[in-house]
């Protein structure tokens, strides 16, 4: 055999035998990394994938869903002081409108009985007459007070007998002054409680301030201490704080136009019963002239 040849023959087998057990190895690797992959996933066990944007909006929905800002729930979030202030402003909205229903019912009804009155004083009958009627219905409207009240002073001036003439200016002076008392009389009750609409109309904005001003304070204090200043935080403080002043403009805006309002129809009203006592007075003197002749 020869030597030479046999030489490079068995150094390809061996080469051969090498790249076997290397093929081996890698294929043997190649499983071992792929088996994991392989393995069945527990779907309890693997993580939701969420897209970034419906995360954040369900973060942001969950947060405005934290925080009630409902009239009643910033009411019991708020401080003792800022409740107080709410409380005496709902009693001064709701006392303002009942004074404000109240009265303007009385004007309504005493124009109307006014209107009526003077379609009977005007209408022909004698003073003696209407004052018989208004005495059995004791009809009790500031016009027809004020024409009871000189028909009783003129009736009293002649109870006894016949005036002396040179008593006649005393008799008018006294019938003048006694209406003039009583229409002060019914205007004081006509304005009664609308000095407090005036009042509130006024004050009720202040006092909302105040709540508002303090609410805020408490709201730096919160935000000082928890070292946070998200809108999670600062926006209840300050709700609360301004709605305070929310409950003042409601007390203070209707009593301030109502005040006005009530204040015009009483003047109105003080007006015709002012023109009334003249006429009545100037009728009355003339019969006074004529009872001197």
């Amino acid at each position: 055999m020869d030597i030479v040849g046999f030489a490079p023959a068995h150094e390809a087998l061996w080469l051969l035998g090498a790249l076997a057990d290397t093929l081996s190895a890698a294929a043997d690797v190649a499983s071992a990394v792929q088996a994991p992959s392989a393995a069945p996933v527990d779907p309890a066990s693997a993580i939701p994938l969420t897209p970034i944007g419906e995360a954040a909006g369900g973060a942001a929905k969950a947060g405005a869903e934290a925080i009630d800002m409902s009239p009643m729930a910033l009411f019991m979030k708020a401080d003792i002081v800022v409740k107080s202030v709410m409380g005496i402003l709902l009693l001064l909205s709701v006392w303002s409108w009942a004074i404000i229903i109240g009265k303007w019912a009385r004007l309504s009804t005493v124009r109307s009985q006014a209107d009526r009155f003077e379609q009977t004083f005007w209408s022909g009958r004698s003073l003696d007459d209407v004052f018989t009627s208004l005495q059995a219905r004791q009809d009790h409207h500031p016009m027809a007070q004020v024409f009871v009240a000189a028909m009783r002073e003129w009736k009293r001036s002649f109870e006894s007998g016949p005036v002396n003439t040179g008593l006649l200016p005393s008799v008018k002076d006294r019938i003048n002054k006694v209406m003039n008392v009583t229409i002060g009389r019914e205007l004081t009750r006509l304005e009664s409680s609308l000095g407090f609409l005036a009042t509130v109309g006024v004050n009720a904005t202040f006092i909302g301030l105040f709540g508002t001003v303090w609410g805020i304070m408490n709201s730096f204090r919160q935000i000082a201490a928890s070292h946070d200043t998200s809108l999670a935080v600062v926006a209840p403080g300050i709700a609360e704080a301004l709605f305070a002043t929310a409950m003042g403009l409601v007390a203070a805006i209707p009593a301030s136009i109502a005040y006005n309002h009530l204040s015009s129809s009483v003047n109105r009203i003080a007006a015709r019963l002012e023109g009334f006592a003249e006429e009545f007075s100037a009728i009355l003197s003339r019969q006074l002239d004529e009872k001197a002749r």
